[in-house]
């Protein structure tokens, strides 16, 4: 069959026994296999057509028809035409829950993937790979949702842009010099890792690489900046997720050991993960605090201590919570369905007289303004009972459609990656269309993009 469907689309199939059809938001049809899922539906296949451009599948088998023909006057139709005969062609019209487009063919129904509507296109030279000499230089779309409007300043105009008896409210986290370099004693291989985390007793958990098989029992000589060995790590146990219990042999706390081999831990899209020698102090707040995390607060990294004066002086209170940010935080969705995403965890505190002040806060009249995706989850997840209390512990706080905020009345964030937890939550907290609106508006203005780019400020 041929399906008549816009670009960037994904038709997924919701009948047993009878084949799905996906239409990749990259751009490309592809064609990769057929499987068999759950037993009840042990007949269904995907199929994926070869990898060909859209844009020519269309010119020879596709057409878009707008129409008011269908159960839905008025709503754009989607022409979906089985076989090579004009007389079998039928007209379906979009709906579904959530705003996800369903087509009905027949009796079955296609239904789009809420993942493909967090799909964007992003040129590689707008990926920003240095950070600015100056951290409130960078620009900032300010996004009122009120006026549907958007305006362009810079971080610096923070003082103008708030009012008197706002409070923004920080992520003190510290990233940690996680990611490490080293040699396989047996076999004298490159291994690289990726600290996560420790216990009480002193043992780590690891991400890692090497070519080859690692066993349990190796060890591995971590090298340090200058390329002097150092600390050895003895492979414990590999988890089920991949990741492997290590032991040091030097003494002392985590985050001391790793000062000393490691580096900072840079993501991938910025010079392939390698740092420099200002990364270290430009990868990290000016009010960094607790040590924990493996990647940065990305929006905290526009506040300088003059910009913080001048807020104070405007009578703008500045508050802080934690939330040490982990790997999830670069994991795409895996899922078709928002809801069926495992959410990563991770370890947040929020103090009791912190929630107290910003309760006060609201009540008199100002707003809460999130700096960062990581404080809005801490934030939310502590007013998830409808008002603001004390927290300490992990959360797994998903925010997608349809949420309810109860703690944030503005959001200050980083520009993310497509088809990521975070963009999600950016969309759901500032509306669908504006945001989509925003991004587009923002790589046609050539904003720098990602943890080392540009901001945005949604009011």
């Amino acid at each position: 069959p041929t399906l008549f469907l816009p670009l960037s689309t994904t038709v997924n199939h919701m009948a047993p026994n009878v084949p799905a059809i996906r239409v990749s938001s990259s751009g490309f049809l592809t064609r990769v296999f057929g499987h068999k899922s759950s037993p009840e539906r042990k007949n269904t296949v995907d199929y994926r057509l070869k990898k060909i451009s859209i844009l020519s599948h269309i010119r020879r088998r596709v057409r878009w028809r707008p129409s008011v023909v269908g159960p839905a006057a008025g709503a754009p139709s989607i022409l979906c035409r089985v076989g090579a005969r004009p007389s079998r062609s039928r007209f379906y019209s979009p709906g579904g829950p959530l705003c996800v487009p369903t087509f009905r063919l027949s009796r079955y129904t296609f239904r789009m993937s809420q993942l493909d509507q967090y799909d964007y296109t992003l040129p590689k030279e707008r990926i920003a790979q240095q950070p600015l000499s100056c951290r409130s230089d960078a620009r900032l779309m300010v996004i009122d949702r009120k006026s549907d409007s958007i305006e362009h300043r810079y971080v610096r105009d923070l003082p103008q842009l708030l009012a008197a008896g706002d409070a923004v409210v920080v992520n003190d986290t510290r990233v940690v010099a996680a990611r490490l370099v080293g040699k396989r004693s047996a076999t004298g291989g490159r291994w690289e890792g990726l600290f996560l985390e420790s216990d009480a007793s002193g043992l780590w958990k690891v991400l890692g690489r090497t070519r080859g098989k690692i066993k349990a029992g190796e060890s591995v000589q971590l090298v340090d900046r200058e390329g002097r060995t150092d600390t050895t790590l003895t492979l414990i146990a590999q988890e089920d997720d991949g990741s492997w219990i290590v032991h040091p042999e030097s003494e002392g706390e985590p985050h001391e050991i790793l000062a000393q081999v490691g580096r900072t831990p840079l993501p991938p899209y910025i010079r392939g993960g390698e740092m420099l020698p200002e990364d270290e102090t430009r990868y990290q707040t000016v009010y960094a605090e607790h040590p924990g995390s493996v990647a940065a607060p990305t929006a905290g990294l526009h506040f300088t201590d003059a910009l913080f004066a001048q807020l104070a002086e405007a009578k703008i209170h500045r508050y802080q919570l934690t939330l040490h940010v982990g790997t999830g935080t670069f994991k795409p969705i895996a899922s078709d369905s928002l809801s069926e995403h495992p959410m990563h965890s991770e370890w947040a505190h929020l103090a009791a007289d912190t929630a107290a002040a910003l309760t006060r806060v609201r009540t008199s009249g100002g707003r809460v303004v999130a700096v960062g995706t990581t404080s809005m989850r801490v934030l939310e997840t502590a007013a998830r009972t409808g008002s603001l209390a004390a927290f300490e512990g992990p959360t797994d706080l998903f925010i997608h459609p349809p949420f309810t905020f109860h703690a944030v009345d503005a959001l200050l964030t980083n520009f993310h990656l497509p088809r990521s937890t975070l963009l999600v939550l950016v969309r759901t907290f500032g509306g669908d269309a504006l945001i989509r609106r925003a991004y587009a508006m923002a790589v046609e203005e050539e904003y720098r993009f990602y943890s080392y780019g540009d901001a945005m400020l949604i009011l």
